[in-house]
């Protein structure tokens, strides 16, 4: 089994930046998958975007394209999500995602994920 733990949300005012992560306990492979959904109350769990852990491939939504990367270190099992510029519309928990062998269109829907994380919250505010 995979288990994972984000880490690393908090307030932030608009335009600033934050880094939060994700570490996984348990077994990985060349074809894991790891992700971050974001969502808020009264909405659907929103795509925000993904990684392979092999070649580091990243994918993301339209909407947080040129503010937000991810990034990975293989040897500590953890994804990172750098978020810059961020709005007050980027409030949200952001839940950590992994799963193994997905292919390129799976990977912005939450069905195709096996595993998830109990999430962390962002708020941004001023």
């Amino acid at each position: 089994q995979v288990q994972l733990m984000e880490s690393g949300g908090g307030l932030v005012q608009p335009g600033g930046s934050l880094r939060i992560s994700c570490a996984a306990s348990g077994p990985t492979s060349n074809n894991f998958v790891m992700g971050w959904f974001r969502q808020t109350p009264g909405k659907e769990r929103e795509y925000v975007g993904s990684i392979r852990w092999s070649g580091a491939n990243t994918y993301y939504a339209d909407s947080v394209k040129g503010r937000f990367t991810i990034s990975r270190d293989r040897a500590k099992n953890t994804m990172y999500l750098q978020m810059n510029s961020l709005q007050p519309g980027d409030t949200a928990v952001y839940v950590c995602a992994a799963g193994f062998g997905l292919i390129v269109s799976s990977m912005s829907f939450s069905r195709h994920y096996n595993y998830w994380g109990q999430g962390t919250q962002v708020t941004v505010s001023s």
